[in-house]
């Protein structure tokens, strides 16, 4: 089985020091209230101003936290150090709270980047001997509360296999809530099972040519997280009958990428990614001739796009989070 090794994490740490502090190209999510509000990223994000969007860089910072703690001797992590120290300060996480109260922001980057916020601030969290998951607290409160606001009002799921899929969001969301918010983990779980307990003969109609998530594995890992495993074989049973013949057959296949310039058929390569991250995230709780199938389809999937994070600056700026989460199940 593929594993996260020193050399593929100094890699991906690499990557992620090349693009966090890049300001441009920049997609930014705002609404405009008014002409004083066209300013530079970094002005508008001082934390976040990088990796072509926010929340890239908001997962970008995510990966090379994570891999300080993983490998916390390699030498790439005093970068990472330095940098941490220079850019999680209480001023620019101010700044990036400020952003928060501006006109037409309640829909800014909702889930997904709430969702990898909070992932950011559990990581923080673990680094006892720095300050910056207090540094990023306020923050990620400030995220916690918007999820207490809109999981009870969103009546259906979102199961796009892009950016605002619910059960994607909950999954980040849960494992920080889990440490953070009980009454937020209870939410979660309570949503999700509402969303997606009845879900039966899943058809897995995708990937859709721009989508970087799979809508039926991410709803199964979103039960698996919330479910013991008894309970989790019984739903999935229902929800994937035809798993041990390899049906439907479009969650087995990796996806092809054709042009990897291009920004949104480069999501192809997340979907061949979060796959493996979601059949390795399962396996565990299926019986073992799945968990086998499971996994050698994670491998195949790894396969596809694990050499493929960098290169192009559309699939670089973000891809590398996407084969941690996959390597590191």
């Amino acid at each position: 089985m593929t594993q996260l090794t020193p050399d593929t994490a100094a890699r991906f740490a690499a990557i992620a020091l090349g693009h966090v502090t890049r300001e441009y190209p920049h997609k930014l999510d705002q609404v405009l209230d008014g002409p004083e509000d066209v300013l530079p990223p970094r002005e508008l994000h001082p934390i976040f101003f990088g990796s072509f969007d926010w929340h890239s860089c908001v997962h970008g910072w995510w990966l090379m936290l994570r891999l300080r703690r993983l490998f916390p001797d390699l030498p790439v992590m005093r970068e990472v150090e330095t940098l941490a120290d220079e850019m999680l300060t209480t001023g620019n996480a101010k700044g990036e709270l400020d952003y928060l109260d501006r006109a037409y922001s309640g829909g800014f980057e909702r889930p997904y980047g709430w969702a990898w916020l909070l992932a950011l601030h559990a990581e923080a969290q673990r680094h006892e001997d720095r300050e910056w998951g207090e540094t990023l607290a306020p923050l990620a409160r400030a995220f916690a509360d918007r999820f207490h606001s809109y999981l009870p009002r969103l009546t259906y799921p979102i199961r796009v296999g892009t950016h605002f899929n619910t059960a994607f969001a909950m999954i980040l969301a849960l494992d920080w809530a889990d440490a953070n918010d009980p009454a937020l983990a209870s939410l979660i779980r309570d949503r999700a099972e509402a969303y997606y307990s009845a879900d039966r003969n899943c058809p897995a109609w995708e990937p859709g040519g721009d989508e970087f998530l799979s809508s039926a594995l991410t709803e199964a890992l979103c039960m698996r997280r919330i479910l013991d495993d008894a309970a989790f074989r019984t739903w999935f049973d229902a929800f994937l009958p035809d798993m041990a013949a390899g049906e439907p057959r479009s969650l087995f296949t990796p996806a092809f990428v054709s042009d990897r310039s291009d920004g949104k058929i480069a999501h192809l390569d997340g979907t061949n990614l979060s796959r493996a991250w979601c059949w390795r995230g399962i396996a565990g709780a299926l019986a073992p001739e799945l968990a086998d199938l499971a996994r050698r389809t994670a491998e195949e999937h790894l396969a596809a796009s694990l050499p493929h994070v960098a290169g192009d600056y559309m699939g670089e700026h973000w891809l590398a989070t996407f084969a941690l989460m996959a390597l590191e199940v």
